[in-house]
């Protein structure tokens, strides 16, 4: 699903393309990726309004609208791109990573969408349909930003649980943007037990597992998506160790298939 570096990539394509542009019209008609607006509440909330700026906590986007209008909230849920085009047709687009792409002018999973002034228009694509839009979304209810969290923050995160060091990474109240890839790449940079109780790591280990946090994130924002980092094409049976050669370990942790290094990574 997109983690923190795909919305990112969404909310920076909103950022270059899709601000300070007078909408004209939205198609909000699909009344579950809308939830809980009924069709037509955002469209009369966003009418004549243009797009003033997009912000992103974790995995989680905002935009705000002028004239102190309501902020559009979009999340991409498990497959959602944010695709902004011209009156010519010309598109960029952010967001999830499809294995087989999509070629411009593929709109068949659109599931929300506003039409500027200009004959150019946002969409969220979303084939599987779990993403969602909504006004005014309770952004103050999430944790702090894995991309920007200081340091006592996070070492407060982890020595006050006695969780997996994995499940309290992706604890969205509690750091919000790190999702199950990302939480591999982190603890195997790291050279951490993903089982490992989070309260029983020391200073050192805190101290490599933020630097680790910080160079998945601007690692996977460069590259293009969690896809692209190391450890995530070994995350499959038979698979070795990136670094070591040691076989990769697969497991159940915090409820998530988890991959770590056998050899490394051993509790």
């Amino acid at each position: 699903m997109p983690e923190l570096p795909e919305v990112e990539s969404a909310r920076a394509v909103i950022e270059r393309a899709g601000l300070h542009r007078t909408i004209v019209d939205v198609d909000d008609s699909d009344s579950y990726e809308c939830r809980p607006h009924s069709p037509g509440q955002i469209r009369t909330a966003l009418l004549g309004r243009t797009l003033t700026a997009a912000h992103r906590r974790g995995k989680s986007m905002w935009v705000d609208s002028s004239d102190a209008g309501p902020v559009l909230g979009i999340h991409l849920g498990m497959s959602g791109k944010i695709v902004i085009g011209d009156a010519e047709g010309t598109e960029v687009d952010g967001g999830d990573y499809w294995e087989r792409g999509r070629q411009a002018g593929d709109h068949r999973f659109t599931r929300f969408g506003l039409t500027f002034e200009d004959g150019g228009r946002l969409l969220l694509i979303d084939p599987r349909r779990l993403g969602r839009v909504r006004l005014d979304p309770p952004v103050e209810k999430l944790g702090p930003d894995a991309q920007f969290i200081k340091p006592p923050a996070f070492r407060a995160l982890l020595e006050t649980s006695a969780a997996p060091v994995k499940a309290r990474l992706m604890d969205q109240d509690r750091i919000a943007g790190i999702g199950n890839l990302l939480a591999d790449q982190i603890l195997w940079a790291a050279r951490i037990s993903p089982a490992r109780p989070a309260d029983e790591l020391d200073s050192d280990e805190v101290s490599r597992l933020l630097r680790a946090t910080r160079a998945a994130i601007r690692d996977a924002i460069a590259g293009g998506g969690v896809h692209t980092l190391k450890v995530v094409a070994h995350r499959k049976k038979v698979a070795r160790c990136p670094r070591c050669k040691a076989e990769m370990s697969q497991g159940t942790v915090g409820g998530r298939t988890t991959w770590w290094c056998s050899r490394e990574q051993a509790q």
